[in-house]
């Protein structure tokens, strides 16, 4: 694994590349509607290195892991939250076989899709959960932890912690949002860009930013109102390939290559220091992003 960490390398003034999206390709290798993902980790191990692999291959500088569902609540629909460290191991192992000596493992933890507010599952039963996973992505191999696609405050807080308390790893943490009727943004339970910056920051967070549900133009507002909030945090932004449209009942995600590369200074302007993808990316994107920020 690289000998600085992130963070060290951001402080330097370097824009660093993340890769894309990973559910595309296990759909293009045969994953069926239905299907876990996080068990192809064991079970097709040599087709989620190849898709990291893809994304080193295209100059990203970071690889994710195929862990976005791997908590134990996640895994408890396919009957594998028994198997949750295994196939968190797995995973980062993946990641790490294909990153290699001189490129980071950001292993994904995602949402557990329970909610406190509901009552239907405790602030102790989240931290175990997401120390369970963190612990074994950890073990795997990660550098570091990119808690994604978050929506709650409480949820994301404490799964930094439980990261921050029970590894050595950096903690990333990103939070989806959609703009409002008023031009703002806001996730699903109403937080802003500026508050989850400051929240995440003060659970601990290394790293801050945003990624999904929006492509990079308003990925560019999203970071300027962070940055605001938190002038010398590093920000990562993974963006979609735009917003998605329907075609032939199929979602489409329309910007190309060029396109989503020609916001990419602009985002770094506004203040993101690491830049990828979410839906409907691929390596070509990511290599375009890369060439722009480079050039």
């Amino acid at each position: 694994m690289p000998k600085n960490k992130i963070t060290e390398v951001l402080k330097t003034g370097k824009i660093l590349i993340s890769d894309g999206a990973w559910g595309t390709f296990l759909a293009q290798k045969g994953m069926k509607p239905g299907e876990c993902p996080e068990r192809w980790c064991v079970d097709r191990f040599d087709d989620v290195v190849d898709i990291a692999k893809s994304y080193v291959d295209a100059g990203a500088d970071m690889v994710e892991t195929n862990s976005f569902g791997g908590t134990s609540f996640k895994l408890h629909g396919y009957g594998l939250e028994n198997r949750a460290t295994e196939l968190n191991i797995a995973a980062a192992k993946a990641s790490r076989q294909a990153a290699g000596d001189d490129h980071w493992v950001i292993a994904s933890i995602g949402p557990t899709g329970k909610m406190l507010i509901t009552e239907e599952v405790t602030e102790e039963e989240l931290y175990q959960s997401f120390k369970e996973q963190a612990v074994a992505l950890e073990q795997g191999g990660a550098d570091a932890l990119c808690i994604e696609t978050m929506s709650d405050r409480d949820e994301a807080f404490i799964a930094v912690r439980a990261a921050k308390e029970n590894t050595k790893c950096e903690v990333i943490c990103t939070f989806t949002f959609e703009r409002t009727v008023r031009g703002d943004y806001r996730t699903m339970m109403g937080l802003s860009p500026a508050d989850a910056a400051t929240a995440m920051l003060e659970a601990g967070a290394d790293i801050i930013g945003t990624n999904c549900g929006n492509g990079m133009e308003r990925m560019i507002e999203i970071v300027r109102e962070m940055r605001a909030a938190a002038p010398d945090a590093p920000i990562l932004v993974h963006a979609n390939a735009g917003l998605p449209i329907l075609v032939e009942n199929k979602s489409v995600f329309p910007e190309s290559p060029a396109t989503m590369a020609g916001f990419a200074k602009e985002l770094v302007k506004a203040g993101a220091n690491v830049i990828g993808g979410c839906c409907g990316t691929t390596p070509a994107h990511i290599s375009a992003i890369r060439e722009a920020v480079r050039s």
